[in-house]
C-alpha cells in the first residue's frame, strides 16, 4: 500500500473514542425518498465505440508501475498489475458497473441468488455452460471449493493476505448438475457478491505449494478473454495473448503489452510513440492537452524553458561559452516541439478513481489523543477550498468526499460529514480551549539531544524541511482562500493551473511565555497575544505533518501547505518533514510515528468486509504489542465495531446499508481521518483506441477494446455522455 495506493479490495478504516460512548448523529439521508448515495461525481470516460467499429487484431501498449512479483491477488505482495492481468485472464462473479456497484457478469454467471436464509444461508451459482479453462476443462465446484479451502483460514500453509468472507463458509458442493454450485454459510453474510472474483483453477489453489508459488511467476491455466503468454522481467513487461478458448465476445486486440514506465518518464515515451496508453500527470496532461489549442505566434510551448536563451546569453561574456549553450537550448527546444507534435495524437481522458484521499489524525498518543483536538483540527478545515485546489484545475468536480466508506454513486453512499460539521473557526478555538491549550501560555524551551525528524529535518509552520536547499521541490507555500470572513485574501491561479504563490502569509507565532498571561481577569491582552500559539503543560500545540519527498507526490505537498496555513490561523502549529517514498508508509504510516499524515484509501462495493479492519477498534495482542489490523490511525471504539458486524451479518440489503451509514457518521464525529477528494484518473490515450482510458468506478471490459478501423469515428463523447463540469 503506498500513499496514493489502491491495493486490491485491500481496504479497512479508523474510528474514534466517543466522549462517553454517546453521540448525536443527524437523521441519516437513507430514512428519505430519495437515494443519498446519488450518482458518481465523474462519469467513465474510455471512447466508446460499437465492436463493429473497431478493427480486428493490433497490439496495445499499456504503461504500467512495475511487473508485480505475484499474479495471485490473494498475495500480500500483490499490486494494481497484479489485478489488471487477473480482470483480463480470470474469471470474476460480479464486475462493478459505472457506479461502483456489482453486476452479474454473463460471460461467467446464468444467476447467482440467495436461495434459502434458514437454518443456513445458501447462494445458488448457476454457471455459464460455455465457460472453460483455457485447458478446456469446465468451471464448476471443484475450483470453487479450492479456493474456499485456501482463503478459509483454517490451513497456515496458505500463505494469504486475507480470507474475509471465505472464514464463513461451511461447505460448498454440486448441485443438481455439473453448472451448480451450492455454497452454504456458517453465519450469514451480507457481502456473499464479493467472494470468487477473482476464480482461479483448482490447480492454483488445490495445495498450499501451488498456491504460494504455483501462481506467483506465471499463470498457466486462465478463464478469461486473454492469456498471459509470457511475464519478462528482464524488460519489465507483461504480454497478454487473445484466448482462443474463450466464448464469450472475442477481444479486438491481438495481444496487450503491460510495460513498466516510471510516471515521469511516460510523456516522452508517449511521443517517441512507443506507447498507446497511459496514466499521467497533471503536468504530462496540460503538455497534451495544450496541443490542442491554436498555436500562438510564439515558439511552441515551451512554458518556462521558452527563453533560457537570452537569460543564459547574458550571463557570460565569453561569446563562445554563450553560443555553445544558446546551441543546447535551440537543440533542446527543436525536441520539445517535435514531443509536442507527436503528442497531438494523443488525448487526455479523465474521471475519478475508486479511491480518496483522506488526512489522517494519529490518535495514539499526543495532543491528538485527545478527541477535542482531533475535532478541532477537522473545523478548522476548509475541506471545499482544498478539493478546488486540487481538482478544479483537472477540469473535475470539486465535490469533498462525504462518506469513510463508500463514494458517491456506490450503493453505501451517504454524505454523513454533518456528524462533526463544516469549517468553523470559533468553533475549533472553543474545543481547544476546552480540551487547556491557551492562547499565549508559556512555552519552556526543550532541547533534545540528537532527536531529528525521520527522513528530514523539520521545520515549523508549514515550511518544507528542505524547502531551502534544494530549491522548487513541487511545494507551494500558500495562504488561505478567497472567500469568508477568515479568508479574505485574493488567490489567483496561472493559466497552467498551479496554485499561486501569492496568497495571504501568516505570520510565524511568537514562542515563549506571553506578558500578563496570568494577570487578573479584565485585564487588557498584551499585543500580539492572538499571535502567539496554542500552549499546554509548558508546550506549544505543534503536530509534526510527514509527507513523501517523491516527484510524484506535488499535490500532496501542495494540499499539506494549505492545511498548515488553515491549521495555523486557529493557533495549531506544524512541522512539516519529507520523508522517502520507500519508508512513509512502512516507517511512518503504518509504525505510527507522525501526527499528522495524507495518503488514500480504495473503496469497494462490500464496504462492511473491506472497510472493517480500517476501523476496528486496536486491541492488545498477546505478546503486549497493539493489534491495530489496518487502523493507522489507531482510533477506534466498540460502538463502529459492532456497526459493521451487524451491517456484514443482515441479508437485507437496505438495513446493511443504514448501518454501514451510521458506523460512517460516528467515524467522522471521532475524527480520526479526514476524507478530503476522490482522485483524479488522467489517461493519455491514442486518439484511435476506444473503449478504454479513465474507468471511474466501473471495471475494464478487455474484450472490447482495440483500435478504430481507417476512417470510422468513435459513438460520442466520454461514455456516450456529455462530459462533466468542472464547477
Amino acid at each position: 500500500m503506498s500513499q496514493h495506493g489502491v491495493g486490491p479490495r485491500a481496504v479497512s478504516r479508523s474510528v474514534a473514542f466517543l466522549t462517553a460512548g454517546v453521540l448525536a448523529v443527524p437523521a441519516l439521508a437513507g430514512c428519505s425518498s430519495e437515494d443519498p448515495a446519488g450518482k458518481p461525481l465523474a462519469a467513465p470516460d474510455i471512447q466508446p465505440a460499437a465492436r463493429d467499429r473497431i478493427a480486428d487484431g493490433g497490439t496495445l501498449r499499456w504503461a504500467v508501475d512495475s511487473v508485480p512479483d505475484t499474479l495471485n491477488t490473494f498475495q500480500s505482495d500483490a499490486d494494481a498489475t497484479t489485478t489488471r492481468v487477473a480482470q483480463a485472464v480470470l474469471p470474476s462473479m460480479f464486475r462493478m458497473n459505472a457506479e461502483g456497484r456489482p453486476e452479474r457478469n454473463p460471460d461467467y454467471l446464468e444467476s447467482a441468488e440467495v436461495v434459502e436464509t434458514e437454518p443456513k444461508q445458501v447462494v445458488l451459482y448457476k454457471l455459464n455452460q460455455q465457460a472453460v479453462w483455457s485447458d478446456g476443462r469446465e468451471i464448476g465446484a471443484a475450483d470453487f471449493a479450492a479456493q474456499w479451502r485456501a482463503l478459509s483460514g483454517k490451513d497456515t500453509a496458505y500463505w494469504t493476505a486475507r480470507n474475509a468472507g471465505y472464514d464463513r463458509i461451511q461447505k460448498i458442493e454440486r448441485g443438481d448438475n455439473a453448472l451448480e454450485v451450492r455454497v452454504t454459510f456458517s453465519r450469514p453474510y451480507a457481502d456473499w457478491r464479493s467472494l470468487f472474483s477473482p476464480l482461479y483453477p483448482k490447480d492454483v489453489m488445490g495445495t498450499p505449494d501451488a498456491f504460494n508459488d504455483g501462481a506467483r511467476k506465471k499463470l498457466k491455466v486462465t478463464a478469461g478473454p486473454f492469456t498471459v503468454k509470457k511475464v519478462d522481467r528482464k524488460d519489465d513487461e507483461i504480454t497478454l495473448a487473445r484466448n482462443a478458448r474463450w466464448w464469450g465476445q472475442p477481444a479486438k486486440l491481438s495481444e496487450i503489452v503491460l510495460r513498466t514506465v516510471p510516471r515521469d518518464k511516460r510523456a516522452d515515451e508517449l511521443a517517441a510513440g512507443t506507447l498507446d496508453l497511459a496514466e499521467i500527470d497533471p503536468t504530462a496532461a496540460r503538455r497534451i492537452t495544450v496541443t490542442a489549442q491554436p498555436r500562438s505566434s510564439g515558439s511552441p510551448l515551451m512554458g518556462s524553458s521558452a527563453s533560457p536563451s537570452a537569460a543564459e546569453g547574458e550571463k557570460g561574456s565569453d561569446e563562445k561559452t554563450a553560443s555553445g549553450k544558446n546551441k543546447k537550448l535551440s537543440k533542446a527546444a527543436a525536441r520539445y516541439a517535435r514531443q509536442q507534435q507527436a503528442l497531438r495524437g494523443f488525448e487526455v481522458r479523465k474521471s475519478l478513481e475508486p479511491a480518496y484521499t483522506q488526512l489522517a489524525l494519529n490518535g495514539a498518543e499526543g495532543p491528538l489523543a485527545d478527541e477535542r483536538v482531533r475535532r478541532a483540527v477537522a473545523r478548522a478545515l476548509d475541506r471545499k477550498e482544498l478539493v478546488a485546489t486540487v481538482l478544479k484545475p483537472l477540469g473535475l468536480p470539486a465535490v469533498p468526499v462525504g462518506s469513510h466508506l463508500a463514494l458517491s454513486g456506490q450503493a453505501a453512499y451517504a454524505d454523513n460529514s454533518g456528524a462533526l460539521g463544516d469549517q468553523d473557526t470559533k468553533e475549533a478555538q472553543a474545543l481547544l480551549a476546552d480540551a487547556g491549550w491557551v492562547r499565549g501560555g508559556p512555552v519552556k524551551e526543550e532541547k533534545k539531544k540528537g532527536e531529528k525528524a525521520a527522513g528530514a529535518e523539520g521545520k515549523k509552520a508549514g515550511k518544507s524541511s528542505d524547502e531551502e536547499s534544494d530549491g522548487d521541490d513541487g511545494t507551494y507555500i500558500v495562504g488561505k482562500g478567497d472567500s469568508g470572513e477568515d479568508n479574505k485574501a485574493h488567490r489567483r491561479h496561472d493559466p497552467a493551473g498551479h496554485p499561486d504563490q501569492d496568497g495571504k502569509q501568516y505570520k510565524q507565532p511568537h514562542q515563549g511565555g506571553a506578558p500578563g498571561a496570568y494577570a487578573p481577569e479584565g485585564t487588557a491582552a498584551p499585543a500580539g497575544r492572538e499571535a502567539a500559539p496554542l500552549a499546554k503543560n509548558g508546550k506549544a500545540l505543534t503536530l509534526r505533518f510527514v509527507l513523501p519527498s517523491g516527484p510524484g507526490s506535488q499535490t500532496l505537498r501542495t494540499v499539506a501547505d494549505r492545511i498548515s496555513r488553515m491549521l495555523e490561523h486557529v493557533g495549531i502549529g506544524t512541522e512539516i518533514s519529507k520523508v522517502s517514498d520507500e519508508s512513509y508508509f512502512k516507517d511512518h504510516i503504518a509504525s505510527g510515528q507522525y501526527d499528522l499524515a495524507l495518503y488514500s484509501w480504495p473503496t469497494t462495493a462490500f464496504p462492511a468486509t473491506d472497510a472493517r479492519p480500517v476501523y476496528a477498534k486496536p486491541v492488545p495482542a498477546a505478546d503486549g504489542s497493539l493489534n491495530i489490523e489496518q487502523n493507522y490511525t489507531r482510533v477506534g471504539t466498540d460502538q463502529v465495531d459492532q456497526l459493521f458486524d451487524a451491517a456484514v451479518a443482515t441479508l437485507d440489503e437496505g438495513e446493511s446499508r443504514s448501518l454501514i451509514r451510521k458506523a460512517d457518521s460516528r467515524i467522522w464525529a471521532a475524527a480520526g481521518s479526514i476524507p478530503l477528494y476522490q482522485r483524479p484518473q488522467l489517461i493519455a490515450a491514442r486518439k484511435n483506441l476506444v473503449n478504454t482510458g479513465a474507468f471511474g468506478l466501473g471495471t475494464p471490459a478487455f474484450e472490447d477494446m482495440g483500435f478504430l478501423k481507417k476512417g470510422m469515428k468513435p459513438a460520442g463523447g466520454p461514455s456516450g455522455t456529455p462530459s462533466p463540469s468542472g464547477d
